[in-house]
């Protein structure tokens, strides 16, 4: 009886370690003093009742509309910080009511934000982390920029301050509300949330203990002149259109060409960087109708491999893995392309010059005016975050190799001029075959990023293969079957032990490709 009931004290003073009750109640934390800021509301919302104010624009790209109904009482801290006269940051901190694990994520925004990111901020909250997010001051869909017409600091919010000051305000919320900072503070955020996380180690390096950033939109100029680039190949040949069966018909072609070279036929291309598919492979031959690629067709998509080119056919930025057809879709799409570039060099690079023609771009000339607009506020340089790691900061770069919106070929390049900068143990890059941009497509692309980097940054050890599960595709959709598959630490590939199911992801280990 004695030992039972020192056993119920221990786990209960266990819990109490881990589950840490509140110092003191919600509504107290509206009177919290904010630096370059101050708290508009803080209120304790009962568990499954939280609704997201009304919206017209919808989560980002990649990202599920989510179910708020699981998520257990938390308090929710409304703040505005205003570091220029013409900043309006708004941000929201979720403190778990109880059962608060001890630990901080951040988490960032897609495209142009404009929002807060209400539908990542639930999963971290149910796993009892305290949580914040920024719309990173101003208002609207993400997919264009007038909002920074004439607002230099608002440029600036977007680029690295609103989320370092959102960061500082979470903290601060933290340490009042439990009485004790945070033990560890992780970042966990796709696209322009993966370069959010990479600014976050180059400006603030204070900020993350580790940071997860899958897909980052970095270097961001050089992304807004690929994405220009993508959208004048199928205006550029008058033939050239490029619809999802034109992609479809492509993409069928690679993955039969490509698939078998990392060693398996699974429908999946493994390692589209040793892929020898060309465009051209597809053109008609006479009396052939269908199934086939006339010329401009070929030369656009050929476009979209090789990369953005000069006039002398100079390579200036990388262009698209083989594999990534079928999102490609969305910047190929529209009468012009896709608005968060174009709206970037018409709106911010060349809003002096009445009359600029995005069809008449000298991609040599306006890859550096791009730079020259915004690589000192957007842009995160490889050897950039020399502090973040001295200090002992992880990062986990991943990507989806068949991403269509930010080309997996930017991260490649990001991690081999960082990787000899970094010590190895606080660095790790995994690229995911078959994976959509953040989510979804054929292979697996479902992973815990989030417990990836909070383990390593409590225990120390990098992580060897992450176990990677394929999610139910779209509605309508046909419908993939189930498959698991380790992600393998760059450059180790997933390579099949030659028994067991090619589905299942104990049937793999990590090995160099070949």
């Amino acid at each position: 009886m004695i030992r039972t009931t020192l056993f119920a004290a221990a786990s209960a003073l266990a819990l109490a370690i881990v589950s840490p009750a509140a110092a003191k109640d919600c509504g107290e934390l509206a009177a919290l003093a904010l630096d370059k800021g101050k708290v508009d509301s803080a209120e304790l919302i009962a568990a499954g009742a939280f609704a997201p104010p009304p919206s017209p624009f919808g989560p980002p790209p990649g990202v599920a509309p989510p179910s708020y109904k699981t998520l257990p009482a938390f308090c929710r801290v409304r703040a505005t910080l205003t570091p220029t006269p013409d900043s309006d940051i708004k941000v929201e901190i979720w403190l778990p009511a109880t059962g608060w694990n001890g630990k901080f994520a951040g988490i960032g925004n897609g495209i142009w934000a404009g929002q807060i990111s209400y539908s990542q901020m639930g999963q971290p909250l149910e796993r009892g982390y305290a949580v914040a997010s920024t719309d990173t001051g101003h208002v609207g869909s993400g997919l264009t920029a007038e909002w920074a017409v004439g607002h230099p600091e608002k440029l600036v919010d977007f680029g690295h301050r609103a989320v370092h000051l959102m960061t500082v305000a979470a903290k601060q919320a933290v340490q009042d509300f439990y009485g004790r900072k945070a033990s560890l503070s992780l970042w966990n955020s796709c696209s322009t949330g993966g370069r959010q996380g990479l600014m976050a180690a180059h400006r603030y390096p204070e900020d993350y203990d580790a940071i997860s950033a899958m897909a980052p939109a970095n270097p961001m100029t050089d992304l807004m002149t690929q994405t220009m680039w993508a959208g004048f190949q199928p205006k550029r040949w008058p033939a050239a259109g490029l619809d999802p069966a034109v992609l479809g018909l492509v993409h069928k072609a690679a993955v039969a060409q490509c698939d078998a070279g990392d060693g398996l036929k699974d429908g999946l291309i493994g390692q589209p960087q040793s892929c020898t598919f060309k465009a051209a492979q597809l053109l008609c031959k006479p009396g052939q109708g269908s199934d086939c690629l006339n010329a401009d067709q070929a030369a656009a998509i050929q476009a979209l491999y090789d990369g953005v080119r000069d006039k002398d056919g100079k390579v200036l930025l990388p262009g698209w893995p083989v594999g990534s057809e079928m999102e490609l879709a969305v910047l190929l799409m529209g009468p012009e392309p896709f608005p968060v570039a174009t709206d970037y060099f018409r709106l911010l690079v060349h809003g002096d010059k009445k009359g600029w023609d995005w069809r008449k771009m000298d991609y040599a000339s306006e890859l550096q005016a791009a730079r020259a607009f915004g690589s000192a506020i957007l842009n995160i340089p490889p050897d950039g975050l020399a502090a973040f790691f001295a200090r002992g900061g992880k990062l986990l770069l991943s990507h989806g190799l068949a991403d269509g919106l930010i080309p997996a070929t930017n991260t490649l390049a990001f991690h081999a001029a960082l990787k000899d900068k970094a010590p190895a143990d606080q660095l790790r890059l995994y690229m995911a075959p078959g994976m959509n941009h953040c989510a979804g497509g054929e292979g697996p692309s479902a992973f815990d990023t989030l417990g990836v980097i909070d383990r390593w940054a409590s225990d120390g050890k990098a992580p060897d293969a992450i176990v990677a599960t394929r999610m139910p595709g779209p509605p309508g959709a046909p419908a993939l079957p189930p498959m698991s598959r380790p992600l393998c630490p760059f450059p180790q590939v997933a390579t099949y032990k030659g028994s067991g199911s090619t589905d299942e992801a104990a049937s793999f280990m990590c090995a160099a490709a070949k």
